[in-house]
């Protein structure tokens, strides 16, 4: 079975993402915060190396190789084909790539005889910067944010899963009054 973990958008909205079954809660603990401004201006959830970790979700995949697991959530996350190598995690029993989080994942993976497993690995930024923001910089990047831009920056907050207790999370609840 080849698998896709999830923590953020990939569980509401799967667009064309071959999900085969329901989101399961018990996937690997992963350090995942929200420290990516996305091309719409939301602040998304990544895996981060130095912050806590938190239990992931995961799903099966309707696929039958790796490689299509990966263009799969490539394809879904607007990943070109080119760059796969660099925003795409992945695991089999023969090999994975380096990413952020790859060791938990493998020791997960392992322990459930797993064929192959693929996830999001997007770098943390803000702007143009490749490095993970403050809380108090993502605070105030979304609080200044207006319209459209809010609504849905306001909503990935929201609909994030609440087993994603991150401490940016908190801290935007608290300070921005986007709790689920």
């Amino acid at each position: 079975m080849f698998v896709c973990l999830g923590w953020g958008s990939l569980i509401w909205c799967q667009k064309t993402l071959p999900i085969a079954g329901a989101w399961q809660s018990d996937g690997p603990d992963l350090p995942i915060e929200f420290a990516r401004e996305s091309s719409d201006k939301r602040i998304t959830l990544v895996v981060c190396d130095g912050a806590p970790a938190v239990k992931t979700l995961w799903a099966a995949l309707a696929v039958q190789t790796l490689d299509a697991a990966k263009e799969a959530l490539a394809l879904r996350e607007g990943v070109k084909p080119a760059n796969i190598r660099y925003s795409i995690g992945w695991w089999s029993p023969t090999g994975g790539s380096q990413h952020p989080g790859a060791a938990a994942i493998a020791e997960w993976a392992t322990g459930r005889h797993l064929q192959g497993v693929v996830w999001t690995a997007l770098k943390p930024r803000l702007g143009s910067d490749y490095r993970v923001p403050t809380q108090d910089e993502v605070i105030k990047h979304l609080a200044q944010l207006q319209g459209t831009e809010r609504d849905v920056a306001e909503e990935y907050i929201r609909l994030t899963p609440r087993q994603i207790a991150t401490p940016y999370r908190k801290a935007i609840e608290n300070a921005l009054g986007w709790a689920a």
